[in-house]
């Protein structure tokens, strides 16, 4: 039933309504989305004066949220715009999307984050800034990076050789400075975004070397084994052994990258080709419904589980990524259309019930299976409401929303083919020496020692009271890190 009726809450004696939502309704959709997406943004304070422009509150332990998880709100944001049309924050959005640039290589590197800079954390600002040029976004200034120049430098800085090397025979590694934990580890959400920018960078110029990347990296991820012959989209796999000990965990947000980058290339190439792409879209959405959306709500299989939720902050997020990701494949690959939207549509009547926590009865939990609210607040479960619900908007405004645009069917954002090429003299990794190698790989494996711990501790039910175990650095980083026990 697609209709999430007026509920009240007694709380201290007082009437609160909950989140209230018709969702055959337009106009109903939209005030519900404003309203999370004014909860949602009450987390963030980088609008005020002296806070920083761009992040949420961290990272730990300043706050929950790492730096990343700011490109990924910025995407949220983009797509509210988008689909509701309602622009309250698109000058908050724009300030926060030009602050966090890293000049003067305007690549998503900025120096006070350097050292804790995964490839996975600078392509989530990348993919923000490819879909402000996709959705025609209002530029930036002239005299500012433009958001195609953004995303060509992200791209060009992770194609570059110094990120891909001979290990595993190819592949970004998860993070980029050496004295990273986890720069011995290659990953399938780094790959994927790298994949998803060449697909999506490929459509908006019409310049085939994106595609050749992007058929480079699918072809490289299947064939190391982290996407296997039904199309499961594993973790990820250590440099140390060859890539040959794949952590089989499923994160939807790897399933949902690849799904809208394959969707991308259905949509750029034509032929058998587009034939090629259009089976391995059709195969990703079908094992993603089988997998994520089994019983109706959408679950996070590897850590959302029945007893309890080990879900660290990061993963608290990936819900939104993956209804707005299958919302765009439905639109670039009209033959999902059906099977996703019905899927998104059913998922949302059990998400909006979630909605009825906090001071003002409306706050979202993170399970969307029980229809109500868990107790387990934050920006993520926000941004996965406010996805669930805008996404809807596909269908019910057909006439009003359109694709993402290119550069030959109406985007206007300017591009720089060589943006990113011209190092940053103050991020200097220095040439890798087998000392930092033994040392890269001897930092992982103390992490590894003392989430062993960890978990058989959480295992046996220590410390769980319905809320996510304790935060500490390197919330999704740390669960990726198991398949090493």
């Amino acid at each position: 039933m697609l209709n999430a009726a007026i509920s009240l809450l007694l709380v201290g004696g007082s009437a609160r309504a909950a989140l209230q939502v018709d969702l055959t309704s337009a106009s109903s959709i939209k005030k519900a989305a404003s309203d999370v997406a004014y909860d949602l943004m009450g987390y963030y304070s980088g609008n005020l004066s002296g806070q920083i422009p761009g992040i949420l509150p961290g990272p730990p332990p300043v706050g929950e949220y790492y730096w990343w998880e700011g490109g990924a709100l910025w995407g949220t944001m983009l797509d509210y715009w988008h689909y509701t049309g309602d622009a309250t924050y698109n000058d908050v959005t724009k300030q926060a999307l030009l602050f966090q640039t890293g000049p003067p290589q305007n690549a998503y590197m900025p120096r006070n984050y350097t050292i804790s800079l995964g490839n996975d954390d600078q392509g989530f600002w990348g993919m923000s800034a490819m879909l402000a040029a996709e959705l025609n976004f209002p530029n930036p200034p002239e005299d500012q990076p433009q958001w195609l120049e953004l995303a060509q430098a992200v791209f060009n800085t992770q194609a570059a050789p110094d990120r891909h090397d001979d290990t595993c025979g190819g592949g970004l590694r998860w993070q980029i400075p050496i004295s990273n934990i986890g720069y011995d580890y290659k990953n399938s959400i780094a790959n994927g975004i790298f994949f998803n920018l060449g697909a999506r960078l490929a459509r908006y110029t019409q310049n085939n070397t994106y595609a050749e990347w992007a058929e480079k990296t699918w072809d490289w991820v299947a064939g190391v084994g982290m996407m296997d012959d039904e199309i499961n989209v594993y973790d990820g796999g250590h440099v140390g052994v060859n890539c040959t000990d794949i952590f089989k965990a499923q994160f939807s947000y790897n399933a949902g990258v690849f799904m809208q980058g394959a969707a991308f290339m259905y949509d750029y190439t034509t032929g058998e080709d587009q034939k090629r792409w259009g089976d391995r879209v059709q195969r990703l959405v079908t094992r993603t419904l089988e997998i994520f959306f089994d019983t109706g709500p959408m679950i996070e299989v590897s850590c959302e589980l029945e007893d309890r939720i080990s879900c660290k902050t990061d993963m608290l997020a990936f819900k939104g990524f993956l209804h707005r990701w299958m919302a765009s494949t439905a639109q670039l690959a009209p033959f999902t259309h059906d099977s996703i939207m019905n899927a998104l549509k059913n998922s949302t009547a059990y998400a909006v019930k979630a909605c009825s926590g906090g001071d003002n009865g409306r706050q979202c939990g993170f399970r969307w299976t029980t229809g109500e609210y868990d107790g387990l607040t934050g920006a993520g479960q926000e941004m996965n409401v406010v996805a669930a619900l805008s996404v809807l908007l596909v269908d019910l405004e057909k006439s009003s929303i359109t694709g993402p645009y290119t550069n030959t069917t109406g985007g206007t954002s300017q591009g720089n083919p060589f943006a990113g090429t011209t190092p940053d003299p103050s991020y200097g990794k220095g040439e890798v020496t087998n000392g930092d190698r033994v040392g890269a790989g001897i930092l992982t494996a103390v992490v590894l020692t003392s989430l062993i711990g960890a978990l058989v501790w959480m295992s046996l039910g220590a410390g769980e009271s319905g809320a996510a175990p304790v935060k500490r650095r390197g919330d999704t980083r740390f669960g990726k890190l198991r398949q090493g026990i």
